[in-house]
C-alpha cells in the first residue's frame, strides 16, 4: 500500500469523489467525521457505501468519527461490507483505540480493512504515541493533526507567524515520528492548511520527508502533485541506493565500504534499502 498523498474528501459529496479518484493521489480519505454536519451522517454513510461498492482503482480510506463518540459503531457497520482498504481513526490515544477498532471491524465482519490512526488530536493521545507497536497487524501508519491538539488545551495557535509550529507542536510531532518508526509503519505528515500557497507546501513536503515522513495528507486537489513529488526519490538518491546495495551484496562479509571516496556501513545500507522501497523497488 503506497501512501506518499492521501487526499481528503466530503463523504457526503458523491460527485467530489468522484473528481478526486483522477487527481493523482496514492489514497482517498472518504471523510465521515468533521467535513460532515450531524445531520448529513446517514447521507453520508449511504454515499461512502456505495462508492466503496463499486470497482476499486484507487485505495481508499474511511475517516470515520471518533470510538467516544457514539457515532463510530453505525460508521463501521455502514462501510464494513463494502470493504474500505482502510479506516481512519481520529482523537486515537494509543494502541488501545486500535485493538478496540480492530475489535468493532472483526465484530461487523471485517477482517482485511487496515487501521491509520491520527494519533496526537488529544492531550492523553501524546502520551500514547509510543504505545502502538503490537497494537492490531491491521496498523498501516501513523499520523498526526495540528488543530483539534491546540483547541483541546485553549491554545491560540500551533503556529508562529511565519508558519511554522510553535516549540510544544514541534514535539508532538517529533513524537509521532518516532512513534511510528517504533511501531514499524510509515510516519505520516498532517495537512498544510494553506492550500493557495504551494510554495510554502512544498517546502514543508520537502522537510517532512527530509525527517522520516513518507507520506503526507492532502485537503485540496492543488496539493496532490507537490506532495507526490516530495515524496518520490529522485533519480540520483535512487541510483546511489541500487550501488549501495549493490556494494554490500558484492561483499558480503564486510561491515564497512567504500564508495565514492566515502565509507559506507550498515545505516546507509539501511537508508538504501529504505530509499528503494519508497522508489517500488524491492
Amino acid at each position: 500500500m503506497r501512501l506518499r498523498s492521501l487526499l481528503f474528501v466530503p463523504g457526503d459529496r458523491p460527485e467530489r469523489m468522484e473528481k478526486a479518484l483522477g487527481i493523482g493521489a496514492d489514497a482517498l480519505i472518504l471523510d465521515l467525521e468533521d467535513a460532515v454536519a450531524a445531520s448529513r451522517k446517514d447521507e453520508a454513510r449511504q454515499a461512502i457505501a456505495e462508492f466503496l461498492a463499486r470497482p476499486r482503482t484507487k485505495t481508499l480510506f474511511v475517516r470515520i468519527n471518533p470510538l467516544d463518540s457514539g457515532m463510530a459503531e453505525d460508521d463501521v457497520a455502514a462501510v464494513a461490507d463494502a470493504a474500505p482498504d482502510g479506516i481512519m481513526l481520529p482523537k486515537a490515544e494509543g494502541g488501545n483505540s486500535i485493538a478496540a477498532l480492530d475489535a468493532l471491524l472483526t465484530k461487523a465482519g471485517n477482517d482485511s480493512a487496515r487501521i491509520l490512526p491520527i494519533g496526537s488530536e488529544t492531550p492523553s493521545a501524546v502520551f500514547g504515541l509510543g504505545s502502538f507497536g503490537n497494537s492490531s497487524d491491521r496498523l498501516c501508519g501513523l499520523t498526526w493533526g495540528a488543530e483539534d491538539l491546540p483547541a483541546a488545551i485553549g491554545a491560540a495557535s500551533a503556529r508562529e507567524d511565519d508558519g511554522s509550529y510553535t516549540p510544544p507542536y514541534q514535539v508532538v510531532r517529533s513524537l509521532v515520528l518516532f512513534g511510528a518508526h517504533a511501531a514499524g509503519v510509515p510516519a505520516i505528515e498532517t495537512v498544510f492548511p494553506a492550500f493557495r500557497d504551494l510554495d510554502g507546501l512544498a517546502a514543508y513536503a520537502v522537510r517532512g520527508a527530509r525527517d522520516g515522513f513518507t507520506g503526507m495528507m492532502a485537503i485540496h486537489p492543488t496539493q496532490i502533485p507537490i506532495i507526490n513529488s516530495a515524496f518520490t526519490p529522485s533519480d540520483a538518491a535512487v541510483a546511489h541506493a541500487r550501488a549501495v546495495v549493490a556494494a554490500f551484496a558484492a561483499n558480503p562479509g564486510a561491515g564497512a565500504l567504500s564508495l565514492d571516496g566515502k565509507m559506507i556501513d550498515a545505516p546507509h545500507l539501511k537508508q538504501a534499502q529504505h530509499i528503494l522501497g519508497l522508489a517500488g523497488e524491492a
